[in-house]
């Protein structure tokens, strides 16, 4: 099976590794050149433009940034068109609804078979293939592909016939992330408002009743306030959660608690935060706490 992989960037190039490891043949592409020719050095054929990555593959596989940049790539670029009829398309990025189906139809009307397989995990669980894979679309489309997702992923979750409905889940997905790292923030602020060091108070949340992985990882961040390098952008979890507004307004499905976090990221966003990772959110709670900005024990400024 021959792929293409476009975007390489803190999620895309590990995952188009795992694929090199597992032995097959990989055309990849990316904005700049240097995640491209560290793959060719492994093995991965370069490629100049999207279109040039899509010829002659079965398989082609998109993890880029957001709706605009996926549409550049895969529409503007000429990748969909430098398909064959009958190729696969896989859009593994987290994009609105009205995207999912825009691409869906462009794919439909070229004669290409087309999934969403948007993915649960940071870069370290990226780079041990264990990503939960979250797929919609025809069922014998997804059992052709399913090899790949094999290799990059723990577990692949299959949410129905219709693309879209994978997208959904992932922005919902990334709506509870979000909450749980707006609720750890604001009760971190709250425990070293009163005297308490907000490591060790969440050092125990993160140990006892909310021991699972967003919240152990994002905790981590938060206790530290170590927000750099990111392994999930702050301004890419504030487009995240724009989009579950738009698709709970789509569906007439309130969500108030999504329209607290907009603000928040708005905020954070208005203070240069963006390409932190996204535990930075805690800034937010700790800004409105009037407390320090580093690391702090108690109510000590260290």
């Amino acid at each position: 099976m021959n792929i293409g992989f476009l975007g390489l960037g803190t999620m895309g190039a590990p995952m188009a590794r795992n694929l090199l490891k597992a032995g097959y043949s990989l055309r990849v592409w990316n904005r700049s050149r240097g995640p491209v020719d560290a793959l060719a050095a492994e093995g991965a054929t370069p490629t100049a433009s999207p279109a040039q990555a899509a010829l002659g593959v079965d398989v082609l596989i998109a993890m880029l940034a957001d709706d605009d940049t996926s549409r550049t790539v895969l529409c503007d670029g000429g990748a969909l068109h430098a398909l064959t009829r009958g190729a696969i398309v896989v859009n593994m990025a987290t994009v609105s609804l009205d995207f999912a189906r825009e691409i869906r139809a462009q794919c439909e009307t070229l004669g290409l078979r087309y999934l969403a397989a948007p993915v649960l995990g940071r870069v370290n669980v990226a780079e041990a293939g264990k990503l939960n894979v979250l797929v919609a679309g025809e069922a014998s489309v997804i059992d052709t592909v399913q090899p790949l997702f094999d290799v990059l992923g723990q577990r692949t979750w299959r949410f129905g016939d219709t693309p879209e409905q994978a997208n959904v889940v992932k922005l919902a997905s990334n709506f509870m992330i979000a909450s749980a790292i707006e609720s750890m923030s604001e009760a971190a602020a709250l425990a070293q408002g009163h005297g308490v060091a907000s490591s060790d108070f969440l050092e125990m949340v993160t140990s006892t009743v909310f021991n699972t992985p967003a919240y152990t990882g994002y905790g981590g961040a938060i206790s530290k306030q170590v927000f750099e390098p990111a392994g999930f952008k702050l301004a890419l979890g504030a487009k995240d959660v724009r989009l579950a507004l738009l698709a709970g307004e789509a569906a007439n499905v309130p969500m108030p608690f999504a329209s607290v976090l907009r603000d928040n990221h708005l905020d954070s966003l208005a203070h240069d935060e963006g390409q932190l990772d996204w535990a930075a959110l805690s800034r937010v709670a700790r800004r409105r706490a009037g407390l320090p900005r580093g690391q702090s024990k108690g109510n000590d400024e260290n």
